[in-house]
């Protein structure tokens, strides 16, 4: 399956810390920018920090799943299993703040997944994952 890349734009505080965490911490190279916004190659996706106010409902809703908090909303990108633990490796090296810890969920079952989940210096919350085997992406 040949995947089109997605875009998605969302809302930032402050555009000099979107680059140092986009663009440094997690290594996404930088497109075009303005003063209101910057695009980020996001593991081959577009994504766009828009500068905008703090949003009016506080980032604190969450859905329980394999015994875990997880925020909503969030989005990340589903890496290659070996790329899934670099990323951990070089996030916690740079300090970073897990909201979950990366590991295993579903551990032995359909959709067994590496995950983790942090936030931006905005709060939006980002989840990356990986699976040892690709095709249970979708597995029910």
């Amino acid at each position: 399956m040949n995947l089109a890349p997605f875009h998605l734009a969302f809302p930032v505080t402050d555009l000099a810390r979107a680059r140092a965490f986009y663009g440094g911490l997690l290594g996404c190279p930088e497109g075009r920018s303005s003063s209101e916004w910057i695009d980020f190659d996001f593991f081959g996706h577009q994504i766009v920090a828009h500068l905008a106010p703090p949003p009016a409902a506080a980032a604190g809703h969450h859905n329980e799943v394999d015994g875990h908090d997880v925020p909503v909303p969030h989005f990340g990108v589903v890496l290659d299993w070996d790329d899934f633990h670099a990323l951990a490796a070089r996030l916690r090296a740079g300090g970073m703040t897990f909201v979950i810890e990366p590991y295993v969920r579903f551990a032995g079952q359909v959709g067994e997944q590496a995950t983790m989940f942090f936030r931006d210096p905005s709060g939006n919350a980002l989840e990356f994952k990986a699976f040892r085997d690709r095709s249970q992406l979708f597995a029910r």
